[in-house]
């Protein structure tokens, strides 16, 4: 499990595989200087079953990761967190597509 650290105050922890697919989509857009809602649910911790920030190039944001290897990323998975993240709704975790064959 992996931890994303919101202006230092909000944390969230996700898997690695979903971390390093988030992590190429935020930075995308925040590269150009995009901002966005990111919304994501988080049923372990009591009380508080989801959560939503704005994520800006002028906010400091952090990723870090249990394991050691990066994940292979499914470029299917990060173009269609890309299509939520720019949505009206803003980024919010969808379910991985198959990868197609060959890149797993």
């Amino acid at each position: 499990m992996g931890t994303l650290t919101y202006d230092s105050r909000v944390t969230a922890s996700f898997d690695d595989r979903i971390l390093a697919h988030l992590q190429t989509v935020i930075w995308a857009k925040l590269r150009r200087g995009e901002s966005f809602p990111f919304t994501w649910t988080d049923p372990m911790r009591s009380g508080l079953g989801r959560t939503s920030v704005w994520l800006s190039p002028h906010v400091s944001l952090s990723f870090e990761y249990f394991g050691g290897r990066q994940p292979r990323l499914n470029p299917g998975w990060v173009e269609a967190l890309t299509k939520a993240a720019n949505s009206p709704a803003g980024l919010t975790i969808v379910p991985e597509p198959e990868a197609p064959a060959g890149t797993t």
